[in-house]
Order: structure tokens, then sequence, then C-alpha cells
């Protein structure tokens, strides 16, 4: 007996062996699921080689589609100005509030005054003195000058004459200019709003003595209607851009987690490729008249480069990508799934362009591709929703007469021998 039980062993395995390898002579034809996916890898378990596969389908069609660039860009103040005094002195008023709206011209802080003020008025008060001094030497001039016709004086007398005035003209205009600086350096004691923009966190509290020389500043405007963004694309792309630009301004879109926050255009171009990085650098202006946009915030930029008229285009659930690239099940006349390798020229979160493979009307599987391969039956969601027990049950409840049941709803004599 011990003998014979390695013999039985070995004629068992040989037994499940063949029962496996020949199993579809033997119980009736049956395939691995999953054959006709694009890695060709098989699935882990059977099914019946004329079982349908339930999915969805969707039909190619046509349409004019935007092609758009995407970069990531960082949102920049149209202009940026730090407020700072240009004249010494204590300051008395801070008239602005933190995040306010401010045009060209509004006043935000006063320096204290008195001193140029007094400067000031000093000027003013030495221009008169001297247009006084000038008015008696234009006087003495022309009595020495009718002199000098008569022979009751000399020549140099007269010629000093003139020249005191001509001294006094000078010195007046230098009073005017002394007038000017000290008018300039009181208006500098008011300090005003450079730009239209919105103010920052104050920098300097009322009582602070400020002068011309402080870095900080007492605020920071930023204009913000209209803003910058400032976004980089390969260098691949720069020919195209250019030439697109140059026919129109090309149309941007700035986004944050799906979401569109302005619409803008192209402002500048720059004029040389980062080559450490390969790209090029591209500045777009946006109205953001809801503020949506703000200064060193990341966003991402889309940019129309153009528009494919009357495009193939499908779910881009539909594509599927393989071994031997991009590929499509369609659906045949006979309900079947045929495998259509396709050229995808743009794709998006919903929508694939088809450039090559199928056409419009061709109707695509979008769902049900774990079980699918070339050549598969198809139950299709249209065809088990109108053979649903709901649908054809509401059916049957229209025709029913009386609560009869079934036979109810038969014209008379139907089924009658």
């Amino acid at each position: 007996m011990k003998r014979l039980l390695p013999w039985l062993i070995f004629l068992l395995i040989t037994a499940f062996l063949a029962i496996f390898v020949y199993s579809d002579r033997i119980f009736g034809p049956s395939e691995r699921d999953g054959v006709g996916t694009a890695g060709g890898t098989p699935g882990g378990r059977f099914r019946r080689g004329d079982q349908a596969v339930s999915a969805e389908t969707k039909p190619a069609r046509l349409e004019n589609v935007p092609v758009w660039l995407s970069g990531v860009g960082t949102v920049q103040a149209f202009n940026t100005a730090t407020v700072r005094a240009q004249v010494s002195g204590r300051l008395i008023e801070v008239a602005y509030h933190e995040g306010q709206d401010v045009k060209a011209g509004d006043v935000l802080a006063r320096i204290d005054p008195v001193l140029y003020q007094a400067a000031y008025d000093e000027a003013v008060a030495k221009k008169a003195q001297d247009e006084a001094l000038l008015a008696n030497a234009r006087r003495d001039a022309a009595r020495y000058s009718s002199l000098v016709g008569q022979n009751y004086t000399s020549q140099q007398q007269a010629d000093t004459a003139k020249s005191q005035v001509q001294q006094y003209e000078a010195q007046v205009k230098q009073d005017q200019a002394a007038i000017d600086t000290a008018r300039a350096n009181l208006d500098y004691a008011t300090i005003r709003a450079p730009i239209d923009g919105r103010t920052g966190i104050r920098q300097l509290d009322t009582g602070n003595l400020v002068t011309s020389g402080d870095s900080t500043g007492i605020v920071v405007i930023t204009q913000l209607r209209p803003i910058s963004v400032v976004f980089t694309l390969p260098e691949s792309v720069v020919s195209d851009i250019i030439e697109a630009q140059a026919r129109a301004p090309l149309s941007l879109q700035a986004q944050t987690g799906g979401r569109v926050l302005g619409e803008g255009k192209v402002a500048v171009i720059d004029n040389q490729i980062d080559q450490s990085t390969g790209t090029l650098k591209i500045k777009g202006t946006f109205p953001n008249d809801e503020n949506r946009l703000w200064p060193g915030q990341f966003v991402n930029v889309k940019l129309r480069l153009k528009t494919l008229e009357n495009a193939v285009v499908v779910p881009s659930a539909a594509v599927q990508q393989g071994a031997n690239g991009a590929f499509v099940y369609r659906v045949t006349p006979e309900k079947t799934a045929s495998i259509v390798s396709v050229k995808v020229v743009q794709e998006g979160e919903k929508d694939a362009v088809i450039g090559e493979g199928i056409a419009a009307g061709d109707v695509v599987v979008t769902s049900g591709f774990s079980n699918l391969r070339d050549g598969s039956k198809l139950k299709l969601a249209e065809d088990e929703a109108i053979g649903s027990p709901a649908r054809n049950g509401g059916e049957r409840k229209k025709g029913e007469r009386g609560g009869k049941g079934a036979d109810a709803a038969k014209p008379e004599g139907a089924g009658r021998p």
C-alpha cells in the first residue's frame, strides 16, 4: 500500500491539471474576465463568454473648443507706493483707517507745521523787503540817468545805480525761490495719497517723530483695481503665443480650487526666456472689480490660445490608456465593444478633443471598463432602463381595468383558444 500511495497522488494531480486545462471542453465555453483591457492583464474571476457587460455610453459630438495653456502665477498689485515723510517733525494726526480705499490726493497724516509755516512767512517778508529796496534803486537809477544828460553827475554814478537795480532784481528772484521751498515744505507737512488704492497696516501712530530718511514709511498703498498676474509657460509654446498675441490680445482666466477668480488680458510678454527653468514669463491685467485677486496670492492661470472649430469631443472618462497609447471602446451596431486607437488633441476635466480615430456620432463607452474586452457584448444603461421592472410595471398599471390582473390589459378574446 505504501508503494502505491505516490502513484495515487501523481494520478490525482494529473487529473486535476487535465480538468483545469480542458475545462472549456468539459464544462462549456467560458473566458477570463478583463482580457480586453488595454494592458491585456486578466481579471481574477471567470464569466461566460456570451455574458453582456453593463456599460454607460455617450455619442461623440462636434463643438467649437477653446485651446487653453495652463501655468502657475502670482498676483501683483498694479502699483505699490510706500508713503514716507518728506520733512521731519512730530506726527500730529493719522487721518486714514487701516484697509481703507483712498484716492490720489486724500490726506493720510499731518506733521506739526509750525516751523515750516514760520519759514514760509519769513521768506515772504524778506521778498517784500527786497522789492522795496529794488523800487528805490530803480528811482535812483532814473535820476542819475537824467543828471548825466545834463552834466550834473558822472557816468560812473549812473552805472553804479543801474548795477544796484540788477542786484536787487536778483535778490527778489532768490527770495521767490526761498518762498517756493518754504511753501513746498509746508505742503509736505500734510501727507497725501500718491495713488488710488487700499491702505495696509499702519506703521506709525500719532505722536511719533518722523524724518525724511525713515525706511519703513507711514503706510503702504496697493492698487487693486486693476491688478496684475505674472505667470510662466514652457518655452515650447513661445512662438504660438507671440503669433496669437499679434492677431488680438489673448484672454486669461485666474483660478484657484477650480473656481474662476477673474478674467483678463495678456499685457506683456517678457523679452527673454529664463534659461534656468526653460519658461517664459507673461504678465496679465485683470479688472478685479470684486477684489477676488489679492497681491501675493498664488493662482492657476489659463491662457486661451485659439479655438478648434468643429472638433470631435467625447467625455474624458471614455479615453483609456494602454500599452499602445490612448484608445476608446466604440459601440458597434451589434452592441459590442470595439477597441479603437485615438489621438487626443486636448483633454480636460470633463471633455477630451479627439483628432483621429472616431467621428461625430460614434457612440463610446464611458463606464464599466473593468469587464470589457474587444468584442464584448454590451448591456447598455438605456436598455436596462427600458426593461426595468419599475417601468414595465408602470406600463401594465396603465392597461389594468378594474383590478383584474395582467389579463385585464389584453384585448377581448386575446389568449383564448
